[in-house]
Protein backbone atom coordinates (compact mmCIF):
# COMPACT_ATOMS: atom_id res chain seq x y z
CA UNK A 1 0.00 0.00 0.00
CA UNK A 2 2.91 2.34 0.77
CA UNK A 3 3.67 2.50 -2.89
CA UNK A 4 0.37 3.75 -4.02
CA UNK A 5 1.08 6.71 -1.98
CA UNK A 6 2.20 9.74 -4.12
CA UNK A 7 5.12 11.77 -2.22
CA UNK A 8 5.08 15.40 -3.30
CA UNK A 9 8.08 17.53 -2.95
CA UNK A 10 8.42 20.98 -1.39
CA UNK A 11 9.60 23.21 -4.10
CA UNK A 12 11.47 25.98 -3.08
CA UNK A 13 12.51 29.19 -4.01
CA UNK A 14 16.34 29.11 -3.01
CA UNK A 15 18.88 32.19 -3.48
CA UNK A 16 22.24 31.27 -4.15
CA UNK A 17 25.70 33.00 -3.94
CA UNK A 18 28.94 32.04 -5.69
CA UNK A 19 26.62 30.39 -8.75
CA UNK A 20 29.87 30.60 -10.55
CA UNK A 21 32.19 29.14 -8.79
CA UNK A 22 33.18 24.77 -8.92
CA UNK A 23 30.67 24.31 -6.66
CA UNK A 24 27.91 26.23 -7.56
CA UNK A 25 28.20 25.85 -11.01
CA UNK A 26 27.17 22.34 -10.44
CA UNK A 27 24.39 22.98 -7.51
CA UNK A 28 22.12 25.17 -9.64
CA UNK A 29 21.30 22.94 -12.51
CA UNK A 30 20.96 20.00 -10.08
CA UNK A 31 18.63 21.84 -8.00
CA UNK A 32 16.76 23.05 -10.58
CA UNK A 33 16.24 19.52 -12.12
CA UNK A 34 14.94 18.73 -8.93
CA UNK A 35 12.24 20.89 -9.33
CA UNK A 36 13.68 23.96 -7.26
CA UNK A 37 13.60 27.70 -8.42
CA UNK A 38 17.28 28.89 -8.17
CA UNK A 39 18.05 32.38 -8.31
CA UNK A 40 21.39 33.55 -8.84
CA UNK A 41 22.61 36.80 -6.56
CA UNK A 42 25.91 37.94 -8.67
CA UNK A 43 28.61 39.74 -7.37
CA UNK A 44 28.27 43.42 -9.32
CA UNK A 45 31.28 43.38 -11.86
CA UNK A 46 32.82 46.31 -12.75
CA UNK A 47 33.03 47.52 -16.46
CA UNK A 48 31.25 44.54 -17.60
CA UNK A 49 28.02 46.88 -18.02
CA UNK A 50 24.75 47.25 -15.73
CA UNK A 51 24.62 44.96 -13.14
CA UNK A 52 21.71 42.34 -13.24
CA UNK A 53 18.51 43.13 -11.30
CA UNK A 54 19.33 40.68 -8.30
CA UNK A 55 23.58 41.68 -7.97
CA UNK A 56 25.41 42.46 -4.69
CA UNK A 57 29.16 43.56 -3.45
CA UNK A 58 30.04 41.52 -0.80
CA UNK A 59 32.51 43.91 0.26
CA UNK A 60 29.98 46.51 1.25
CA UNK A 61 26.82 44.64 1.23
CA UNK A 62 25.03 46.51 -0.75
CA UNK A 63 22.30 45.04 -1.89
CA UNK A 64 19.62 46.02 -4.53
CA UNK A 65 16.33 46.67 -2.69
CA UNK A 66 13.78 43.75 -1.99
CA UNK A 67 16.94 41.34 -3.71
CA UNK A 68 16.89 39.23 -0.57
CA UNK A 69 12.45 39.04 -0.03
CA UNK A 70 10.71 36.14 -0.41
CA UNK A 71 12.98 33.17 -0.65
CA UNK A 72 12.60 30.06 1.53
CA UNK A 73 16.28 29.11 1.76
CA UNK A 74 19.75 31.45 1.10
CA UNK A 75 23.05 29.03 0.12
CA UNK A 76 26.13 30.53 0.25
CA UNK A 77 28.89 30.02 -1.64
CA UNK A 78 30.36 33.25 -2.78
CA UNK A 79 33.90 34.07 -1.58
CA UNK A 80 37.48 34.51 -3.28
CA UNK A 81 38.63 32.47 -5.93
CA UNK A 82 41.66 30.37 -4.01
CA UNK A 83 42.59 28.46 -7.15
CA UNK A 84 43.68 32.03 -9.36
CA UNK A 85 46.99 33.74 -7.99
CA UNK A 86 49.82 32.56 -5.79
CA UNK A 87 48.96 32.65 -2.14
CA UNK A 88 51.00 35.76 -1.06
CA UNK A 89 50.11 37.61 2.17
CA UNK A 90 47.94 39.14 0.02
CA UNK A 91 46.01 36.81 -1.41
CA UNK A 92 45.47 34.71 1.78
CA UNK A 93 43.94 38.07 3.47
CA UNK A 94 41.67 38.77 0.59
CA UNK A 95 40.73 34.78 0.56
CA UNK A 96 39.61 35.28 4.33
CA UNK A 97 38.10 38.54 3.90
CA UNK A 98 36.06 37.80 1.74
CA UNK A 99 34.34 34.82 3.05
CA UNK A 100 33.95 36.77 6.99
CA UNK A 101 32.64 39.80 5.20
CA UNK A 102 30.44 38.74 2.64
CA UNK A 103 28.74 36.15 5.06
CA UNK A 104 28.52 38.48 7.62
CA UNK A 105 26.71 41.49 5.25
CA UNK A 106 24.34 38.49 3.90
CA UNK A 107 23.32 37.23 7.31
CA UNK A 108 22.87 41.04 8.97
CA UNK A 109 20.27 41.81 5.40
CA UNK A 110 18.48 38.30 5.78
CA UNK A 111 18.28 39.67 9.49
CA UNK A 112 16.59 42.63 8.86
CA UNK A 113 13.62 40.70 6.22
CA UNK A 114 10.52 41.18 7.13
CA UNK A 115 10.05 37.64 6.32
CA UNK A 116 13.69 35.91 6.22
CA UNK A 117 14.39 32.50 4.73
CA UNK A 118 13.75 29.44 7.16
CA UNK A 119 16.94 28.19 5.90
CA UNK A 120 20.70 29.36 5.08
CA UNK A 121 23.13 27.20 4.17
CA UNK A 122 26.65 28.59 4.18
CA UNK A 123 29.85 26.61 2.88
CA UNK A 124 33.22 27.86 2.62
CA UNK A 125 36.66 25.78 0.82
CA UNK A 126 40.21 27.42 2.27
CA UNK A 127 41.74 24.76 0.37
CA UNK A 128 42.87 23.68 -2.95
CA UNK A 129 42.64 19.83 -4.41
CA UNK A 130 44.26 18.52 -7.58
CA UNK A 131 43.22 15.83 -9.43
CA UNK A 132 45.66 12.97 -9.40
CA UNK A 133 45.54 9.79 -11.52
CA UNK A 134 46.33 6.66 -9.49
Amino acid sequence: MANDVLVQRTRLKILLTGSSGLIGSALRPFMETCGHQVTRLPRISKGFGPPPARAWDPEKGAFPSSALEGFDAVIHLAGENIAALRWTRGKKARIRDSRVRGTRHLCEALARLQHPPRVLLSASAIGYYAVTSS
